[in-house]
């Protein structure tokens, strides 16, 4: 059976799920939600990251029971790991900008089968956006097709998501050829913008997680990018640790260029 095929089930219950989701935190958003911070300060976690948690996993778990789960709000476990399709989830990406009032957030939902990720759904309820994804079938934005890029490899400067944590991990003069443009808030629409061809390279710095970059990933692999560790080698989810190293998301074609500047400079 096409992977197509045999996850087009898991799709539309996504979307469904993803739909739900939405509504939840639009009832919150702008709102004044409960805010609290974890992670020694550094993350926000709002009222409705907890209820959309709650719902997303009511929703879909319930519906396949034979599936695992990891979200970044709740409590971890290792039962996962027996599982071989996990639902991979951010209730809330770039809760930062939810709580701000900000419309550059997401719900992230991933579906992982043996490591891969083979479906995705981000919805952006505030951009009134729903980005979908499924291995084999294809990408989306509100129901058009992205296309993979078509242009040629030349000479001019690629426009880059360059954090400055990456800057310190390349080598010196390693960002000639590269314009550095704004990011946003969240990563999973950061790594959307690349799917849709508004910048040609994203650089992740130290410390994303899983629920960040699953559903985002199949957007990527759906149109011709990759997202890969600095030694070139593509993700494997459901990993013990969902937590990775510096990262780079890009074209086929570009992704040698962009590497470059994060291995050794020569006579080192």
């Amino acid at each position: 059976m096409p992977e197509t095929d045999a996850h087009a089930n898991d799709l539309a219950l996504m979307l469904e799920a993803s739909r739900k989701a939405a509504d939840i935190a639009m009832s919150f958003f702008r709102k004044d939600p409960d805010v609290w911070f974890k992670n020694e300060g550094r993350s926000p976690v709002s009222e409705a990251d907890v209820a959309i948690d709650r719902a997303l996993r009511d929703m879909l778990v319930g519906a396949r029971p034979g599936y695992g789960w990891l979200s970044e709000e709740a409590e971890d476990s290792e039962h996962r790991l027996s599982h071989s399709s996990v639902f991979v989830v951010d209730p809330i990406d770039g809760t930062r900008a939810y709580v701000a009032g900000r419309p550059d957030w997401c719900v992230s939902i991933g579906l992982v089968e043996d490591g891969v990720a083979v479906a995705g759904v981000l919805a952006a309820p505030a951009r009134e956006e729903i980005w979908l994804g499924v291995r084999g079938g294809g990408a989306s934005l509100n129901g058009r097709r992205l296309m993979s890029s078509s242009a040629i490899e030349n000479e001019a400067p690629l426009r880059v998501v360059l954090p400055d944590a990456v800057v310190r991990a390349m080598h010196g003069g390693a960002g000639a050829g590269l314009e550095a443009v704004p990011g946003g808030p969240s990563l999973a629409l950061r790594l959307a913008g690349l799917a849709r061809g508004e910048v040609d390279g994203v650089y992740v710095r130290p410390q994303s997680n899983e629920w960040d970059l699953a559903a985002a990933d199949v957007l990527l692999s759906e149109t011709g990018n990759a997202l890969v560790d600095r030694g070139g080698a593509r993700l494997k989810y459901n990993s013990r640790d969902p937590s990775r190293a510096l990262l780079l998301a890009a074209s086929e074609r570009h992704l040698n260029r962009l590497l470059a500047p994060l291995q050794p400079a020569r006579g080192h």
